[in-house]
């Protein structure tokens, strides 16, 4: 249900009643980010069987010479230089962040001018005008650092409002709707999200770090062994500490320790400002705390956050 009045004359405001262009940027941002994250993880797997395969027995031939563990153990490796030319060419991550950036922009932006949110508010001689100019400049300063405008080359996109017909349905509502829209589709909404992506984050950390800890003491067992002359191979200790490398590096680059302060801390503000909302905050004031609210829900905020808490 999108863009309607219900009994007590609330209204409900969902992402599908964005404009075309969000979701576009918004899926090619899905898209590029499971194509990143994908190529990292297959990489990281490549090179923990390139190590187990050579880890194999040398007896394991094909006629006299030829070894086949080492053989799939060299073709596990040129997969990972195989998937790391592809991501670097493509730059799946860089567009990934640029169209993420891109999409919350849009998404903020859209949500203040529907809600009289600063500079939208009620005394914005010409809201409609204001909105593209702002979202323009916002766009033009993404494609100068790599972004790519889908209205250049999607005609669909090109062709779509930018102010949907429920944006401007919202705007025309009174305060108290405006007020009990935006609270409950959007601030509510994102302290959710903030909170289940925390516990996503702290449920990975404790996963990774368990892996981490069980694959180091058992390669530090077999180097225990090895010293005392109890045994005379170390390609499994070998494998166990590339095993160990590679959940380390993954855990690093998901970024769960992190991210676990970073959304907790956003979560805090936002309870902070739907207290404020909710009992303070006056008509006069309502554009202003908007517009914090859409800051403090902002990728380059979280960023920010995650930098000094690393």
């Amino acid at each position: 249900m999108t863009g309607f009045s219900g009994p007590l004359h609330s209204m409900v405001f969902r992402n599908n009643d964005l404009p075309i262009l969000y979701h576009h940027t918004d899926s090619i941002a899905i898209a590029r980010q499971r194509e990143a994250v994908g190529a990292t993880r297959y990489q990281l797997l490549l090179l923990v069987v390139g190590a187990a395969l050579a880890a194999l027995p040398s007896s394991l031939k094909l006629g006299s010479s030829f070894q086949l563990p080492g053989a799939l153990s060299a073709l596990a490796y040129a997969g990972v230089l195989v998937f790391s030319y592809r991501s670097s060419s493509r730059k799946a991550k860089s567009h990934w962040q640029l169209n993420r950036s891109a999409a919350e922009f849009i998404k903020s932006l859209c949500w203040r001018y529907s809600v009289h949110g600063a500079p939208f508010d009620s005394h914005s001689t010409d809201a409609d005008a204001l909105f593209t100019v702002r979202l323009e400049e916002g766009l033009r300063e993404l494609t100068k650092v790599g972004w790519e405008d889908p209205r250049t080359r999607v005609p669909k996109v090109a062709a779509g409002e930018l102010i949907t017909t429920p944006m401007r349905q919202l705007r025309e509502k009174t305060f108290s709707i405006r007020k009990e829209t935006y609270v409950r589709d959007r601030l509510i909404e994102q302290r959710n999200w903030y909170h289940r992506r925390t516990e996503i984050s702290r449920r990975a950390t404790h996963l990774w770090s368990a892996s981490i800890g069980l694959l180091t003491m058992l390669a530090l067992f077999l180097a225990l062994l090895r010293t005392f002359s109890l045994a005379g191979s170390v390609h499994l200790a070998g494998l166990l500490s590339a095993s160990a490398a590679a959940c380390l590096a993954w855990s690093e680059i998901r970024r769960h320790q992190p991210l676990i302060a970073a959304h907790s801390l956003v979560e805090q503000d936002l309870a902070a400002m739907h207290t404020a909302m909710e009992t303070t905050v006056s008509e006069v004031e309502w554009p202003s705390a908007v517009y914090e609210t859409e800051r403090i829900v902002s990728p380059q905020h979280t960023d920010w956050l995650v930098r000094h808490r690393s």
